[in-house]
């Protein structure tokens, strides 16, 4: 059994070595991979540098440059440049970008969505799927988020759903969609990341692999807020709390009003006993900078019910 193991591996290998040296590389890895690891600038750089080979190489390579765009709230630049006659693709990333621009379309945008996945439609269009997933999930109409993404195939459809399983506490779903992930492609970015992902959320021993994973993509690509984060997640769930510290001064570092690194600040403040002011001053950035965060709308939902509870205790004048 071990001898075949072994062969399989070394067919694998053969394998991977023929498709690169006839050239089969995703010319579009380095885009794409910037773009996972949440290093969105060097995206956008590697995407205008770009030559594409095929209009459709051209369409997916444009998806992501204007995604990466989104990603920093520079909705303007996607809204000017996609026009109407732009491909299924592009639309699809310019209704996001619509969506989370203007809070009084969203409505409107979501009643269209509707129909649209009311109607038969083209289940490769894996961006269209995404992007309606994403306006879903911002809804918070989690099942149409999940129910989207059941009808496609790609490695970053799976990922979402990991996401959103995780944040749902489904560890045991998360974990079957984590092994999918797996068999398609063991190597691939997003499937390393979904597995950082769930050992975080399994935690002990797995919280050590889960750090190594993010620790591997720093080095071996850029250190990014995204993987930073992850770390800091990794030895906050260990109790290292000044450990976590260093790694979250350096996020703020490279951005003061990123709102992970300021939420995990809230928490870490508050483990390490610091001054009420200290945790409050990164709610208060919170606030000014990303007051329709889940994260802040949920506390400020908790402030009203203790504000509306101590009023029942005050005492009578």
């Amino acid at each position: 059994e071990v001898l075949l193991l072994l062969g399989r591996v070394r067919e694998v290998q053969l394998f991977r070595y023929k498709m690169a040296q006839q050239g089969d590389v995703d010319e579009l890895f380095d885009v794409k991979n910037s773009f996972f690891i949440g290093n969105y600038q060097q995206c956008i750089k590697e995407a205008q540098k770009l030559k594409p080979s095929s209009p459709e190489k051209e369409v997916e390579r444009d998806v992501f440059l204007y995604r990466a765009y989104i990603a920093q709230r520079k909705y303007g630049v996607v809204l000017d440049e996609i026009r109407p006659n732009a491909s299924a693709e592009l639309q699809a990333v310019r209704m996001f970008a619509e969506y989370l621009s203007s809070e009084s379309k969203r409505d409107a945008i979501v009643a269209e969505l509707d129909k649209k996945m009311a109607k038969s439609m083209d289940v490769t269009n894996t961006t269209f799927l995404l992007m309606a997933a994403s306006i879903y999930f911002h809804d918070d109409n989690i099942d149409a988020a999940l129910r989207t993404l059941h009808q496609g195939e790609s490695l970053e459809c799976a990922a979402m759903t990991v996401q959103i399983l995780l944040k749902l506490d489904r560890l045991d779903l998360a974990r079957k969609e984590l092994k999918k992930m797996v068999e398609q492609d063991e190597d691939a970015t997003l499937t390393q990341l979904a597995t950082a992902w769930v050992n975080l959320a399994v935690g002990g021993e797995k919280l050590q692999e889960a750090y190594y994973i993010f620790q591997e993509m720093s080095d071996k690509y850029s250190t990014t807020l995204l993987l930073l984060n992850g770390q800091a997640a990794c030895y906050m769930a260990q109790g290292k709390w000044e450990d976590a510290e260093g790694i979250l001064q350096e996020a703020l570092d490279k951005d003061s009003s990123h709102p992970e690194t300021l939420i995990n600040f809230v928490v870490l403040t508050q483990h390490l006993g610091k001054a009420p002011e200290v945790t409050n001053r990164y709610l208060t950035q919170l606030k000014d900078a990303h007051k329709n965060h889940p994260f802040i709308k949920e506390y400020q939902i908790k402030e009203n019910e203790f504000d509306r509870l101590a009023m029942q205790y005050a005492p009578s004048a």
